[in-house]
């Protein structure tokens, strides 16, 4: 097995990226870094490595600890390296729910959504 892996083969291989184009586009984009640095599709990835790359808004942060070039199994996948991924925030999105059907909204349904949604419920007040 060689020394170095370039970054696209890699990705693709621990199933970061569903393809290897789009592990290629996302180097070429500027998403992903090696020990800090841009990584170009071709840049050479060996074992102790810190890998970050941008999925879904966030940075993942992995750890090389092995090198295939071949897609394998996703056990076998993630024994090639190890996630120091900071944990995502939980975020909570207040949700107003009522029963269909229930017909118009009373003053205090109104009002709670109006509150939930950040509008003014004062906005038919006269006086």
């Amino acid at each position: 097995m060689s020394e170095t892996v370039q970054i696209d083969v890699w990705l693709w291989s621990v199933r970061q990226t569903k393809t290897r184009s789009l592990a290629a586009n996302e180097c070429k984009a500027g998403h992903v870094r090696i020990n800090g640095n841009v990584a170009k599709p071709s840049s050479p990835v060996k074992i102790g490595d810190e890998v970050r790359y941008r999925f879904q808004g966030f940075d993942r942060v992995l750890q090389v600890t092995g090198l295939i070039s071949k897609r394998t199994s996703a056990p076998r996948a993630q024994e090639c390296y190890d996630d120091l991924s900071p944990q995502r925030p939980k975020i909570f999105i207040p949700v107003f729910t009522r029963e269909r059907g229930a017909g118009r909204p009373t003053k205090k349904e109104r009002r709670e959504l109006d509150r939930i949604l950040g509008r003014n419920s004062n906005y038919g007040h006269m006086g």
